[in-house]
């Protein structure tokens, strides 16, 4: 990617309407662009980093044994009274009316629309255990939106949904969903803690949160590291782990959220199969969620520092930045070029600033845009044979010559 022709704008002005660093920095680094109150675009460089946490997730849910579909976002009114949830879940939901003035609402979350998907299509044990799971824009009409894309009305989840014919099954793919989220997270490259939690108005017997660990998290959560315990302060009841060891405490910002939901869904739904016995049964259910457009604020709100984002390697929107620092006497784009082009054949996501800008205005849009390495190019390194390569995160400089550098960058 050529910064000449990408269309990144960058800002050196704070909005006065962010008060997250997170907020401040996507918007200043063009991730993102405010549409109304909880709405955003998300711009190209945004979006290179939204799909690769995407991917990460896919990887990780196949590999769990789930099956992705796409339910529509508009769901009718009719599947929420089943649940009883179309006046339960209040003035979060935006419910809207087409031009047979039938109601409709943009969707918080599917578990009503899997239900109806699966009493329609599964009628027998040996169709079980089954998970199915999307990734797809929700909509929760926030009172008072704020934090940037941290408490959007508009985001980006993935949430899955499992079907068992009994308890064990549904705490077997519970365990199997925990651990594909471990899995997630840590490829993430975020510091994260699973703790118990209330299930909220979603329902169910069982649930746990994953919390990115930030100074500017919402929620307080108590942790013990060495009895592999986190549970949200107010589920705690002495100021010990349950062995005894001793707790930390920390903020953390939720981001995932799965639930043992029993059959508070199928029940309500009339949604039933024949067992072995050929007896009609009401299947039990799990639930999974991740938010994937609150991921991107999370890790920005871990991983920053005063000059701006520092992307962790797995979720970065480029893994390499070239900055070529123009000099009248010295034509280095050609050079530039050749590096740019060297480390792409090698199957490296690189950028090169290649603008006709000064260098402060490049360092300081390389190291607000968070890349993780850096490769500076400068007459007087050209003229010894080195070339600068600076970690974003550490601060590290390195001069190493084009055929070190490539050797470095592919290994």
């Amino acid at each position: 990617m050529e910064l000449s022709k990408y269309p990144l704008r960058t800002y050196k002005d704070t909005p006065s309407d962010a008060e997250l660093i997170s907020h401040r920095l996507m918007l200043r680094s063009g991730l993102i662009k405010k549409l109304a109150s909880g709405l955003f675009t998300w711009m190209p460089l945004g979006l290179r980093v939204i799909r690769k946490i995407e991917g990460i997730v896919r990887r990780e849910l196949d590999s769990s044994g789930a099956y992705e579909l796409l339910m529509p976002a508009v769901q009718p009114s009719e599947l929420w009274k089943e649940t009883g949830r179309w006046e339960e879940y209040g003035n979060l939901l935006l419910r809207i009316q087409d031009r047979h003035e039938r109601f409709f609402c943009f969707g918080p979350t599917h578990e009503e629309v899997i239900t109806d998907i699966v009493r329609k299509e599964i009628t027998s044990y040996k169709q079980l255990p089954v998970n199915f799971y999307q990734i797809q824009t929700k909509f929760r009409d926030e009172i008072r939106p704020r934090y940037g894309v941290m408490r959007a009305r508009e985001f980006l989840m993935k949430d899955a949904y499992s079907f068992h014919l009994d308890q064990k099954s549904l705490e077997d793919e519970y365990e199997n969903m925990g651990n594909a989220y471990n899995n997630i997270f840590s490829n993430l490259g975020l510091n994260f803690r699973k703790v118990s939690a209330n299930s909220g108005e979603i329902g169910g017997s069982m649930s746990h949160e994953y919390h990115v660990l930030a100074d500017s998290g919402e929620d307080e959560i108590a942790y013990c590291d060495e009895e592999d315990f986190a549970a949200n302060v107010e589920m705690i009841e002495s100021k010990k782990a349950p062995n005894g060891g001793k707790l930390s405490f920390a903020r953390g910002i939720e981001v995932g959220h799965i639930f043992q939901l029993g059959d508070k869904y199928s029940k309500s739904m009339g949604l039933t199969v024949l067992n072995k016995e050929g007896k009609s049964v009401s299947p039990m259910m799990g639930c999974y969620g991740i938010g994937i457009s609150r991921i991107v604020a999370a890790s920005i709100e871990q991983n920053h520092d005063d000059k701006g984002i520092i992307w962790p390697g797995e979720i970065a929107p480029f893994e390499i930045i070239i900055i070529v620092l123009n000099d009248k006497s010295s034509d280095l784009t050609e050079k530039g070029q050749e590096i740019y082009k060297s480390i792409k054949a090698i199957g490296k996501e690189v950028a090169i600033d290649d603008r006709d800008e000064r260098a402060g205005v490049k360092f300081a849009e390389a190291d607000l845009i968070g890349i993780p390495q850096q490769i500076v190019l400068s007459k007087r390194g050209i003229d010894q044979g080195t070339i600068e390569l600076v970690d974003r995160r550490t601060g590290n400089k390195e001069d190493l010559s084009i055929e070190d550098l490539i050797q470095r960058i592919s290994s």
